[in-house]
C-alpha cells in the first residue's frame, strides 16, 4: 500500500509537473539551489550520520567518497542545479512536421516521459533534470545514504510546496530494504521507466526482475588500448588520469590493454607513475615479464574493481585488442592511445561501446563535460539512449494531427 499510494501520487503530479511553463520550472530550480546552500549546515549533519556508519563498517574508500558531501560538493550540486535551469527547454519542440496530400498536418513533438523510477543514492542533480524536462520523480537509495537523501529530499519538497507546486514531483522511498526493492521494480502502473544507478549485481538485478522498461545505466569496466605506434608519455598520463583521477566512478580505467612491440618501452614507465597512488597491477605472462606484478585471472580482465587496481592484457594487433575489449567491456567507454590514424579508425568504429575515444582518457565521459549540462546517468544500452544522458534523454515524443473533418475510405 505504501508504494501504491507513492505511486498514485506521481501519477497525479505528471499531468500538472509537464504543463508548468519553463519560465516556472527554471524558477523552481534556482530556489532548490538557494535551498541546499542555505541548508548546508543541516545535509553536513545528516550526511555524517550517514559517513559515519559507513566508517564504522569498514566501507570501501571509494564507496565512501561516493557518500561523502561537504561544503564544496553542495555548492557543486548547487551550481549544477543552475546550469540545468539554463539549459534551452527539451519540452515541446517541434521534431518533424509534414502535411499530408488528404490535408492532415502531423507534428512530432517532444514530451515528458512521464514518472521516472531511480534505484541508487539521491542526488539533487538528477531531481533537478528530472523537474526541468517536465517529469515527476521516485527515487529509491539505499541503507547507507537515507539520512542523506531524506535530508535533500525534503529541502527540495519544502521548495517545491513553497512555490505552490506538486511536492510530490519529487518522492523518496524511505523503506531502504530488499522486499521493496523488488515491489518497486514490479510497479509499472505508476512509473514509465526505471534507472538503476549502482553496481553492476543492482543493474542486473533490476534489468531481470522489473516490469517497468529499463534504462540500462550499467558499469563501467572501461579500456584504455595503447598501440604499438603511442606516444609513450601521452599514454602514461592518460591511463594515470584514467585510473587514478577519482577511482569509484563508472567511466574510470579498470584494464589496461598493450601491444606487444609496446610494452618494454611503456610498462616499467607506467608502473613507476602507478606507484605514486599504490596502484596494484595484475598482468598476464607477457606483462609480468617485463614488470614485477600480480598475476590476473580471467576475472581480473571483466572486473570493475572501483579501486586502485588495474588488470594488463598483452596483444599483438589492433584488431586482437577490439575483440577482446567487446568480449571483456561493459560498453561503457574504450579508448585508444596511438599516433595511427588507420589504426584508430578501426578501434573507433570496432569497439561496441555508447563512448569510444581516440587520445582521450575515458573520464570525460560525463554528461557536463560533453555539453549537457548534467546527466541522469550513462546508459550502456542501445534503445532509446546510449550513452552520458542529458535532457533530451528524458523526453519522449508524441504526434498531434490537425485537419478539417478528414475520414478515412
Amino acid at each position: 500500500m505504501y508504494l501504491k499510494t507513492l505511486g498514485e501520487n506521481a501519477v497525479n503530479a505528471k499531468y500538472t509537473i509537464g504543463l508548468l511553463s519553463e519560465e516556472k520550472r527554471n524558477d523552481v530550480l534556482l530556489k532548490v539551489a538557494d535551498a541546499l546552500l542555505k541548508n548546508t549546515d543541516y545535509l553536513i549533519a545528516q550526511n555524517k550520520i550517514d559517513y559515519d556508519k559507513g566508517v564504522s563498517e569498514n566501507m570501501k574508500a571509494s564507496l565512501l567518497d561516493r557518500l561523502m558531501i561537504d561544503e564544496k560538493r553542495i555548492e557543486g550540486i548547487a551550481e549544477g542545479i543552475r546550469q540545468v535551469a539554463s539549459l534551452e527547454d527539451p519540452l515541446n519542440r517541434v521534431l518533424s512536421e509534414k502535411t499530408l496530400a488528404n490535408g492532415m498536418h502531423i507534428t512530432k513533438i517532444s514530451v515528458p516521459l512521464g514518472v521516472i523510477g531511480i534505484i541508487y543514492e539521491s542526488r539533487p542533480n538528477v531531481t533537478a533534470l528530472t523537474f526541468k524536462s517536465g517529469n515527476v520523480c521516485i527515487l529509491k537509495g539505499g541503507s547507507d545514504a537515507i539520512n542523506s537523501n531524506m535530508a535533500i529530499t525534503k529541502v527540495i519538497r519544502d521548495v517545491l510546496k513553497e512555490e505552490n507546486v506538486d511536492e510530490n514531483a519529487v518522492q523518496l522511498i524511505e523503506k531502504t530494504d530488499r522486499e521493496t526493492a523488488g515491489e518497486f521494480m514490479k510497479l509499472n502502473e505508476y512509473v514509465d521507466v526505471l534507472i538503476p544507478r549502482g553496481s553492476a549485481g543492482l543493474i542486473k538485478a533490476v534489468v531481470n526482475n522489473s516490469t517497468i522498461p529499463v534504462i540500462e545505466t550499467g558499469s563501467g569496466n572501461c579500456h584504455v588500448y595503447v598501440d604499438k605506434d603511442a606516444d609513450i608519455d601521452m599514454a602514461v598520463n592518460i591511463i594515470f588520469n584514467a585510473k587514478t583521477q577519482r577511482i569509484g566512478v563508472c567511466n574510470a580505467c579498470e584494464s589496461l590493454v598493450v601491444h606487444k612491440d609496446i610494452r618494454e618501452a611503456l610498462l616499467p614507465k607506467l608502473a613507476a607513475k602507478l606507484k605514486e597512488k599504490d596502484v596494484e597491477i595484475r598482468g598476464d605472462k607477457d606483462t609480468k615479464e617485463i614488470i614485477d606484478c600480480v598475476d590476473a585471472t580471467e576475472e581480473d580482465f571483466g572486473k570493475e574493481y572501483l579501486d586502485y587496481i588495474i588488470s594488463v592484457k598483452t596483444v599483438s594487433s589492433v584488431e586482437e585488442a577490439i575483440a577482446h575489449i567487446n568480449k571483456y567491456n561493459t560498453s561503457h567507454s574504450d579508448c585508444i592511445v596511438t599516433n595511427d590514424k588507420e589504426a584508430a579508425d578501426k578501434f573507433l568504429k570496432g569497439v561496441d561501446s555508447a563512448c569510444v575515444y581516440h587520445n582521450v582518457s575515458t573520464r570525460f565521459t560525463d554528461g557536463f563535460e560533453f555539453g549537457l549540462g548534467a546527466e541522469i546517468g550513462i546508459s550502456t544500452q542501445k534503445l532509446h539512449a546510449r550513452g552520458p544522458m542529458g535532457l533530451n534523454e528524458l523526453t519522449s515524443y508524441k504526434y498531434t494531427i490537425t485537419g478539417n473533418g478528414q475520414v478515412r475510405g
